[in-house]
């Protein structure tokens, strides 16, 4: 199997993903990390996908866990671990039940999905659930179902997080300290799996200054950028790769 590193359009696709998701996990909670598997995905297979940016994810967590040491909320992260430790074992025995086409098809739908209701909050603001922590397993849940899946386990952890109204600070620290322990957990599984090759661990080791700048340029632009205006560019990228892939899955 050829690298995918020697096609021009994975690694533009890849270098602006890791940026992206650099920033966002480092300064604004990492919502926008379910970008990676899509947009590599849109010229590999969605399981190579998932295996470069697992290893990536973990070199970004290290980064996260320097500027954020001890800023999590001890008590959210108790609710949400182990209730994301059964969303990934759910999505683990799922697994082999899901088609690449199928694959295509769910992350297209998980990025429309997320994409959508972000440009709604305008208008359904008012209709938003006020989170409690009692919520957390839930919310850990599913992130870790998804999470598992395509490494889009931030949007369900950002709604619960963001409900709850957390100062940004502790907020972003809360989603490093919880991602940390399940991309961490992930190795083992996708090991098992057969998801590692020679070729996707190379393409991660050559991508890895990459990550490991934009989450060095997400902790240092935190509070320090309009996150408004980052939020609607990005969620825009959002629609419209999800659209791509929703097409791909249907076989439009």
């Amino acid at each position: 199997m050829a690298l995918p590193l020697a096609d021009p359009v994975f690694l533009g696709l890849a270098v602006a993903a890791l940026i992206v998701t650099g920033i966002s996990k480092g300064g604004f909670g990492g919502g926008l990390g379910i970008l990676a598997v899509p947009l590599m995905a849109l010229t590999v297979s969605p399981v190579e996908a998932a295996a470069i940016v697992g290893p990536l994810l973990c070199a970004m967590d290290l980064v996260g866990l320097r500027a954020y040491w001890g800023k999590w909320d001890r008590r959210l992260l108790a609710w949400m671990i182990p209730g994301a430790l059964v969303g990934m074992a759910c999505a683990a025995l799922a697994f082999d039940m899901i088609t690449v086409q199928g694959m295509r098809l769910l992350l297209g739908i998980i990025a429309l999905g997320f994409g959508l209701h972000y440009w709604s909050q305008p208008l359904l603001g008012r209709l938003s659930p006020v989170m409690r922590p009692w919520m957390g397993p839930f919310a850990g849940a599913l992130s870790g179902f998804t999470s598992f899946v395509a490494h889009a386990g931030g949007p369900p952890v950002q709604v619960f997080l963001l409900g709850l109204q957390l100062d940004k600070t502790r907020y972003v620290a809360t989603t490093v300290g919880f991602f940390t322990v399940i991309n961490y957990i992930k190795l083992a599984p996708y090991a098992g799996m057969g998801f590692f090759t020679r070729e996707t661990l190379i393409t991660s080791a050559v991508l890895s200054p990459l990550a490991l700048l934009g989450m060095w340029c997400g902790v240092k632009l935190h509070g320090r950028i309009p996150q408004l205006l980052f939020y609607r560019l990005c969620y825009g990228m959002l629609v419209v790769v999800g659209l791509k892939l929703t097409a791909d899955g249907l076989g439009w």
